[in-house]
């Protein structure tokens, strides 16, 4: 099984995540941002990943606490599920459609985290969620995870949407690049390690 537990408490957030990488897509999500907890909800099914979420952040301030902290929580627990990373695929991409909006995503496992973002957005708020913040959470969880990440909204014009197909397209990377493949012997790479 791979999975993680993990906590983290600031004065800004109390963050508490459990992850099974090898999962149906099952979630519990609180965050307080309706939005957002849609979205990880989203991610979650795409990857086939069971996630549990609970989040206290400071909302009175603003969301950014909140989003990029689970962001960090969220890039912690794939590395730690992840092991060390022996057998699986480690690279994929992954297009998405959405009505109007297109996703693009690639991905590598490589432990040398790096995040290349490419989406405008015709408003600041979706709800109560700032779009600024999905490049906000992406960066926290590529780094934390330790993902060499590129993600690019291709076309769109509604901010759900696009922000869902990004989301979504990194679900859906990111399933097939921790999968295992039997013909994978310990890990991919050319120098026999990852880091």
């Amino acid at each position: 099984m791979r999975t993680a537990d993990i906590s983290r408490e600031t004065r800004e957030t109390q963050i508490s995540l459990t992850l099974n990488l090898d999962g149906s897509g099952k979630t519990r999500l609180s965050t307080g941002i309706g939005f957002f907890d849609h979205m990880l909800d989203a991610f979650s099914r795409f990857a086939l990943i069971d996630l549990e979420l609970t989040c206290q952040g400071d909302l009175e301030v603003d969301a950014h606490h909140t989003v990029e902290d689970c962001g960090i929580v969220l890039g912690q627990a794939i590395r730690a599920a992840l092991g060390d990373r022996a057998g699986i695929r480690r690279t994929s991409s992954a297009w998405l459609p959405m009505d109007e909006a297109l996703a693009f995503c690639a991905l590598d496992i490589s432990g040398r985290p790096y995040l290349v973002f490419q989406a405008e957005f015709g408003s600041p708020m979706v709800g109560a969620y700032d779009t600024q913040l999905t490049e906000e959470f992406f960066r926290a969880v590529a780094v934390h995870a330790g993902l060499t990440l590129h993600l690019k909204a291709e076309a769109g014009r509604n901010d759900h949407h696009i922000t869902e197909a990004l989301y979504k397209a990194f679900g859906l990377a990111l399933r097939d690049a921790a999968a295992f493949d039997p013909r994978v012997k310990g890990v991919l790479s050319t120098k026999g390690a990852l880091d």
